[in-house]
């Protein structure tokens, strides 16, 4: 169904250098779609968009979402169909030491890359790729729903809640009558292989496992909806071309994993442990830092019913599969052919 509905497709991504769109730019490959990129240089050295080679075949354009002209002449000059919008300041500790740049790129991005869907008559779907901490949380212990208020906490969760109303707002100004279906996915956290950033569990375990160094957690008991990278791909694709075809189903969607597979951090270290089998046992410390939530737990409903994605892989088979990448890449191994045997995995294909 996806390479029925991506073949040949025109689709843009912004953020496309970074681990989730190197990860969306190889599975649309995989799909036969024409794939335009907008972005900065990969974020971190080494990183999965070199490793990978994710370059060869799409069309690449090396960019600051923040620069409205460069931007909008790539766009213009495109002519997409869909548009997936993931360019971003990522990190929470990163918003609390650069909150302005954290706002001008979360949220002037999106007008800018909004402004340009407006403007492109092309453009029949809009994705705009936000987060988990975008709702105001009191801790509350309940599960979060899609017409919950918005009100991120930090620089980082607050410069996406803007970005989702932002989105809100062009969505009822200016796509109410048609033309362009305008939908945002708010996705829990993301593990998979080729993630090197800083300051994330993940990473933090590949490295500290490589090195034999101590496992820091900064808030081991916080609980999070960790998904394997691929889950919350399907699903924005999903979306994309659902919306595209049925303007009715576009709207705002919690993207996460079933309720029994949301886990603390320190739970997730210990799953890693165990799948990464001889590494040595680590001292797990616990240090204080900034303000970070302690609770995020998605109801995921809504996209099950009018999306009908449905959540493949336990949080088991997500580090498994983590792991397996992380070994390939230690070894020297072809990280692409890793990479494709997961998707027809995901996929259910042999």
């Amino acid at each position: 169904m996806l390479r029925k509905n991506y073949e040949n497709k025109k689709v843009l991504i912004t953020g496309h250098t970074g681990f989730k769109g190197s990860w969306l730019c190889h599975l649309l490959k995989g799909f036969g779609a024409d794939i335009y990129g907008y972005s900065l240089e990969p974020p971190t050295d080494p990183n999965l968009y070199s490793i990978a080679s994710v370059e060869e075949g799409i069309c690449s354009k090396i960019g600051d979402i923040r620069d409205f002209e460069r931007l909008s002449d790539f766009v213009s000059d495109v002519e997409p169909e869909i548009v997936i919008h993931m360019a971003a300041q990522p990190l929470v500790i990163a918003g609390y030491e650069r909150p302005k740049e954290t706002y001008e790129t979360n949220v002037m991005g999106t007008v800018n890359i909004l402004e340009c869907v407006r403007t492109t008559e092309t453009v029949r779907s809009f994705l705009n790729v936000t987060t988990d901490k975008v709702y105001k949380n009191t801790e509350s212990g309940r599960e979060f729903v899609e017409d919950d208020p918005l009100d991120g906490y930090d620089p980082y969760s607050n410069s996406k809640s803007c970005s989702e109303l932002v989105t809100h707002s062009y969505k009822k100004s200016f796509f109410a009558n048609g033309g362009c279906a305008v939908s945002t996915a708010r996705a829990g956290n993301v593990i998979g292989g080729g993630d090197f950033s800083d300051m994330r569990i993940i990473p933090d375990s590949v490295r500290a496992a490589m090195s034999s160094e101590p496992l820091v957690l900064r808030n081991p008991e916080s609980i999070r909806p960790y998904q394997h990278v691929l889950e919350p791909l399907i699903a924005y694709l999903m979306i994309a071309y659902k919306q595209l075809r049925n303007p009715e189903l576009s709207g705002y969607y919690n993207v996460g994993p079933l309720r029994e597979d949301c886990v603390t951090t320190r739970e997730l270290a210990e799953l890693f442990r165990k799948h990464w089998g001889d590494m040595k046992e680590l001292m797990v410390e616990e240090r204080n830092g900034p303000h970070e939530a302690g609770y995020l737990r998605l109801n995921t409903d809504l996209i099950r019913s009018n999306i009908g994605f449905e959540s493949r892989w336990k949080i088991d088979k997500a580090i498994e599969k983590t792991v397996e990448w992380s070994k390939v890449w230690a070894s020297g191994g072809d990280v692409r052919d890793c990479m494709n045997k997961q998707i027809q995995e995901y996929l259910g294909r042999d």
